[in-house]
């Protein structure tokens, strides 16, 4: 559970905010990969982004158990997960419902003490909540991966797509569970009261969806629609989170009830994505981690993020803006895009 600013809250609801919400996310991964005193550094040089720094204490930095190197791990649905470096999030590599005769011994996970892959106690984070005094700020969150990868994590991401286009009765089945498992945890966020649910996985690839988009129509636009009619009953905001390339998509994930969509910038295209998105969903644009902040010149990276504002933002807001760092970017084109991130965050006040 995270915290969400009043300012975030306007411009998601297109009420004018002060500036375009920026953020700056250091990837676990970076601290055995860059010198320590230079991400230090970058994070005093800019207090719009990093308002909370510390100069006397260095960020702790706890790995999630599916982010250690050498160390599988086994969630609770099951579902094995390596990676080789540490900080990285793993990839599924252990699917156990890969064969269709284990699903009939097959026991889902207890929402009431986990969200799929992390303990959670939600006693505690209830009164979190009710003894902060910013209690209509925070925000929930469905594991990353919650429907569709979450299928493709039990059964393997060849059988899923197979057994889509079979039809196969037991999916709707396994469906089901999912959901119901989802639903429960959405249920508990939403009696905390928080101001915002996140759904958060991914459906695109470099180009197209990873399910085509009669598939998703199918078996997890429904899932989302049932997911997110909570929430929005509750008066409480939506946030949907993709990588990739999901343009055949995005209208049926629009219409699903989504107030704010995280995509990224270039492999969705930033025209399409005005063109598409702008006014009609607040657009939380994931910017670039492939070609301009990895390759490119710091004035490239400058000109990519303006570009952005200029075609994606407006006073009443509706753009929030949203940076990973990972390892290899070059350090001077990390500390660009943390220069334009602030320099451009002000562009309509």
């Amino acid at each position: 559970m995270d915290t969400i600013t009043e300012n975030t809250l306007r411009a998601i609801r297109f009420e004018r905010p002060d500036y375009i919400p920026v953020v700056f996310w250091i990837n676990p991964a970076c601290w055995h990969h860059y010198p320590t005193d230079v991400l230090l550094e970058l994070m005093a040089d800019h207090n719009v982004l990093f308002p909370d720094f510390d100069a006397e204490s260095k960020p702790q930095v706890e790995l999630a158990p599916f982010e250690r190197a050498g160390a599988p791990y086994t969630d609770a649905w099951g579902c094995v997960w390596q990676t080789t470096d540490d900080g990285i999030t793993g990839a599924v590599t252990g699917h156990p419902l890969a064969d269709w005769t284990d699903f009939e011994g097959f026991v889902p996970p207890d929402p009431e003490v986990t969200n799929g892959v992390m303990c959670i106690d939600w006693v505690a984070a209830k009164d979190r909540i009710v003894s902060a005094t910013d209690a209509n700020h925070y925000a929930g969150s469905l594991e990353h991966g919650h429907a569709f990868q979450r299928l493709s994590y039990l059964r393997g991401y060849e059988n899923l797509l197979l057994d889509m286009a079979d039809n196969e009765p037991r999916l709707r089945r396994l469906i089901e569970i999912v959901e119901a498992f989802n639903a429960e945890i959405v249920r508990h966020y939403l009696d905390c009261s928080v101001a915002m649910m996140r759904y958060p996985e991914d459906l695109g690839m470099q180009v197209g969806p990873m399910l085509s988009p009669d598939n998703f129509r199918s078996y997890i636009k429904p899932m989302y629609e049932r997911l997110m009619a909570p929430a929005r009953e509750a008066g409480c905001l939506a946030h949907m989170h993709s990588d990739g390339d999901i343009r055949d998509l995005v209208a049926d994930i629009a219409i699903s009830g989504v107030d704010a969509l995280n995509l990224q910038d270039l492999v969705n295209g930033i025209d399409w994505i005005a063109a598409n998105l702008k006014g009609k969903v607040c657009i939380d644009i994931d910017i670039d981690r492939q070609q301009i902040t990895r390759f490119g010149t710091p004035e490239q990276i400058d000109d990519l993020v303006r570009e952005e504002v200029e075609k994606l933002g407006s006073p009443q807001g509706g753009l929030m803006m949203i940076y990973g760092l990972y390892p290899g970017v070059p350090i001077e084109n990390a500390k660009a895009v943390t220069d334009a991130m602030e320099r451009y965050s002000g562009f309509y006040t």
